[in-house]
């Protein structure tokens, strides 16, 4: 959003700090990763507790077999990796040695979606959520920002059974921090109430959506953002409660279109609630090399590219 004095702050950052924060509540926490600690921040509890880490080097699918066992022990494994690696390389591993046996691992993937940035399209994973919710069983979680990925994370080793948590590389605003702010897995929110169009989020989207929401009530239009962190199970009431208010449904997520957050919804409102829905990603297409700003702003998801495609929405 346009206040250049929001504090901002990357997931990954969020993540390495509540592990490390969380460890001694949760005795039986052990954090694996694959040779990327500085990147996905888990050298900060490694720094904290060296004897509950567990580097497992370039060898992503064996490290999701490292977990199994482990959670069989009784110990609760966070398994860290890139997007890229723990969804795509790790794949038939995450499916068969975790959800399928429906082990008690959580896997906190980083370095998500474009915001990757001058990465570029190889490691731009715009396909993670699609491949997790299509495991029978998994959680999937999308935090919006600090507060959010605390939050999810401390939710995640409560819950017993397999957990996907998706961060980003990149600062984005703490959008969290009210009094009133409360988490809970498969419940989401409305963070602007309004009437005339249903704006649903996830992740650093759910900042894009309050900004375009900003815009269009500038212009008259009174739309009701309604921030989704936990993907699968989706909160569906609340995504038909606001349809039905509004009578048009607009989804923002830094991913595909395809699997995503938008088609989850549509899977919810098609069967219950038969509702127009525009959907706000990427169209499938991979991404490329660039900074993570000018890659937002390409592909329409900053406030500006919300807005105006919510525009061209209610005009059609």
């Amino acid at each position: 959003m346009a206040d250049q004095t929001i504090v901002k702050i990357a997931t990954r950052e969020s993540y390495g700090n509540a592990l490390k924060e969380l460890a001694e509540e949760f005795p039986d926490l052990v954090v694996l990763d694959a040779d990327l600690a500085a990147a996905t921040k888990t050298s900060i509890f490694r720094k904290a507790y060296p004897e509950r880490h567990i580097d497992c080097g370039i060898a992503e699918a064996n490290m999701m077999g490292v977990a199994a066992g482990l959670s069989l022990t009784g110990k609760i494994p966070f398994v860290s990796s890139f997007a890229m690696f723990a969804a795509g390389r790790a794949f038939e591993q995450v499916r068969n040695s975790i959800g399928y046996p429906h082990l008690n691992v959580k896997i906190g993937a980083t370095h998500a979606g474009i915001t990757v940035g001058e990465d570029g399209a190889t490691h731009q994973c715009n396909e993670d959520i699609a491949l997790m919710r299509t495991i029978p069983g998994m959680v999937v979680m999308c935090p919006a920002d600090d507060v959010e990925a605390k939050a999810a994370i401390r939710a995640a080793l409560e819950y017993k059974g397999p957990v996907y948590i998706r961060f980003g590389r990149a600062a984005v605003p703490v959008i969290n921090d009210k009094p009133y702010y409360k988490f809970e897995i498969g419940k989401g929110s409305i963070v602007r109430g309004g009437s005339d169009v249903t704006i649903v989020a996830t992740g650093i989207c759910v900042d894009s959506a309050l900004g375009a929401a900003q815009k269009l009530a500038a212009d008259g239009i009174c739309a009701e953002v309604v921030s989704i962190c936990t993907i699968k199970p989706l909160d569906e009431e609340i995504i038909i409660r606001s349809a039905k208010k509004t009578g048009k449904v607009v989804t923002v997520e830094e991913h595909s279109v395809i699997g995503g957050l938008g088609s989850a919804v549509c899977d919810c409102l098609s069967e219950h609630h038969p509702t127009r829905v525009k959907k706000l990603g990427m169209q499938d297409v991979f991404g490329e090399s660039g900074s993570a700003a000018a890659l937002v702003q390409k592909y329409g998801l900053d406030a500006e590219g919300v807005y105006q495609s919510v525009k061209k929405f209610l005009q059609e």
